[in-house]
């Protein structure tokens, strides 16, 4: 038997391991089912290339939990280590990478992939046991080994007496860990980091009822079997090519990814690309409408088939991260903490590509199938008007298949609203100005307001919308937005006809100074000649007040503090209204007050702004009318 000291020079390195990777004891389990599927995997490759003269046959790891011994075991069938390999690889690569790790990466260990990637997978074996055996056969003709050590650098290694190729690894669990000993602990952890390994994984077995028989009889009991419990799918979606699956398949996986989740997605992309870096995956786009506040970290982060994290921040794009799936890449640099994570250069090409990929994806099913792309806008629209604001690569692409829709529900890309809007949208200056809504019945009035005069007005209700169209415009020159509410629909769209005022300059002047003297400091009155039919009174809220006010209240963008403005009205007053006539002519002050009053209130109720004490005094006011 040999003793020996593992080679490393911090004396005693486990309780290091426990500190700096406290939050994370979990992931032991990981490392080890990752241990041995790689030397499973090591074990074939040779065998394919003739290095190895032994049978792969259908080698599976197995998780074994012993309550009463308080140990676990994990088996493998995979290659195995000779005493001299294990000398080599358990007691001295293990720790060359050790002081370096604690230096370098004190703050950011608790990132998960860490410990792999410096040799120290094994070691993570100590946050939970008290003593670790390994006990392996390697496919060469030679004896077996048997490694124990209790946790100090001291360790054992003599021969024993295995006959079958592969490693056992036998944690004996620490008092503070007994929890890693109940069966459902074990089963949700190989769930949650194993589930799509590529070896099939064993944990104990499950019961199955066999189908009846045709001739059974009426009080025929289904007889049951014991059968091996695997845990994972060894083959998933993301694995293979898209040519091998069906739409079907694509949603079964999602279904497989989200048990929990009962709405289909609405469609999936599938990303495979192996130069110049290797990535597969598969994101689906879930329903999401307008929730800005969705739940993110939904995309799963694979290497090599082993889970790492659900917080995919600078691998993916960030407008992506709304989405829902798996990526898998061995070139993910998981040994530096996320900061230095989003500045990697492969990183970046590997965002980059996601983005370009998306983007490609959209614009071949907006092309195949434009009516479904058009049913599904809603739903995705956010995702992708964050992208255009977020992501110049894929703004540059979206004009091919990003839709603006119009309040009766007809679609256009940009370039095709262009040439519907300009022989009748373009201003007495050129310019092409573009209607829209941000809610349909709230701005019902003004809405059919432009529709009479033959105006398409879109629909544009997403919370960041005020951000897109700044951009739009800034990208357009001779293109402007403006909300119909935001002015009467003469100066939306200025043309050269001025409709003549029946009232003088000397009697404008004499309304305006009594309606002020009735109408609320908000309100900024305005006096214009319309046609007659038009409303007497119009409330309007200034675009550029509004959109700076809407841009910093979602964030960025907008004035400083404007997020916090006082909202801004207009009282617009049509001078040819009779009403307007009126409340010049009357003589009674009173009724002169209860008339604009009256008008104004009128006003606020087209633009929902009458509520409360007001609303009710309105209705009381209302009923006194009609007696």
């Amino acid at each position: 038997m040999a003793t020996g000291k593992i080679n490393v020079s911090v004396e005693n390195i486990f309780p290091l391991i426990k500190k700096f990777l406290y939050s994370d004891h979990e992931i032991f389990l990981r490392e080890l089912v990752s241990n041995g599927t790689d030397a499973t995997l090591k074990l074939k490759h040779l065998i394919s290339i003739g290095e190895a003269k032994v049978e792969y046959g259908n080698p599976i790891i197995e998780v074994k939990v012993d309550k009463e011994g308080k140990k676990i075991h994990i088996i493998d069938q995979g290659l195995g280590m000779t005493a001299d390999e294990v000398e080599k690889y358990i007691n001295q690569v293990a720790f060359s990478g050790a002081e370096e790790f604690l230096d370098k990466y004190k703050d950011s260990a608790k990132d998960s992939g860490i410990i792999g990637h410096f040799g120290l997978g094994f070691y993570s074996a100590f946050m939970v046991a008290e003593k670790v055996e390994i006990i392996t056969k390697s496919y060469k003709d030679e004896p077996a080994a048997h490694w124990t050590c209790d946790g100090s650098p001291e360790f054992t290694l003599e021969p024993a007496d295995k006959t079958s190729r592969g490693t056992e690894i036998i944690l004996h669990i620490a008092e503070d860990s007994l929890e890693f000993l109940d069966d459902s602990k074990i089963s949700g952890l190989l769930n949650k980091y194993n589930k799509f390994m590529p070896i099939p994984i064993k944990f104990g077995t499950r019961t199955e009822t066999l189908p009846k028989p045709e001739d059974a009889p009426e009080d025929y009991v289904n007889e049951t079997v014991e059968i091996d419990n695997f845990i994972n799918n060894p083959n998933p979606a993301w694995t293979k090519q898209p040519s091998e699956l069906s739409d079907e398949d694509y949603k079964n996986f999602y279904r497989e990814l989200y048990p929990m989740q009962f709405e289909e997605p609405l469609f999936h992309i599938h990303l495979n690309v192996d130069y110049p870096f290797n990535l597969t995956g598969i994101l689906y786009f879930p329903k999401l409408g307008n929730d800005m506040q969705i739940q993110k970290d939904k995309i799963q982060l694979y290497q090599n088939q082993v889970y790492v994290t659900d917080n995919v921040e600078g691998i993916v794009p960030e407008f992506l991260t709304m989405l829902k799936g798996v990526i898998d890449s061995p070139d993910i640099p998981l040994n530096v903490s996320r900061s230095g994570l989003q500045a990697d250069g492969a990183v970046k090409k590997i965002s980059n590509y996601i983005t370009r990929k998306v983007a490609d994806k959209l614009k071949a099913l907006f092309n195949e199938n434009r009516a479904d792309f058009e049913e599904k806008w809603n739903d995705i629209k956010i995702v992708l008007e964050y992208g255009m604001l977020s992501e110049d690569k894929f703004y540059e692409k979206a004009g091919a298949f990003v839709l603006y829709p119009t309040v009766d529900n007809t679609y256009f890309t940009l370039e095709e609203l262009k040439e519907k809007l300009k022989e009748n949208q373009t201003d007495k200056d050129g310019k092409l100005v573009v209607l829209y809504a941000g809610n349909k019945d709230a701005q019902h009035s003004y809405i059919e307001a432009a529709k009479d005069k033959g105006y398409e007005v879109l629909l544009l209700d997403s919370p960041i919308i005020s951000h897109l169209i700044q951009k739009i415009e800034n990208d357009n020159s001779g293109l402007t937005f403006v909300r119909v509410d935001s002015d009467h629909i003469d100066n939306l769209i200025k043309k050269d006809e001025n409709t003549i005022s029946k009232l003088s300059e000397e009697e404008k002047a004499t309304l305006k100074t009594s309606l002020e003297a009735y109408i609320p400091k908000a309100y900024s009155v305005q006096l214009e000649a319309m046609d007659s039919q038009a409303a007497p009174f119009i409330i309007t809220q200034p675009e550029f007040m509004r959109r700076m006010k809407e841009m910093s209240q979602t964030g960025g963008g907008g004035m400083f503090g404007m997020g916090n403005m006082p909202e801004m009205y207009n009282l617009v007053v049509n001078t040819n209204s009779d009403l307007a006539s009126n409340i010049l002519n009357t003589e009674d002050k009173t009724h002169q007050e209860h008339l604009v009053k009256q008008a104004l209130d009128l006003a606020k109720l087209s633009q929902n702004l009458l509520k409360g004490e007001a609303l009710t005094a309105f209705v009381k006011r209302s009923f006194e009318m009609i007696k």
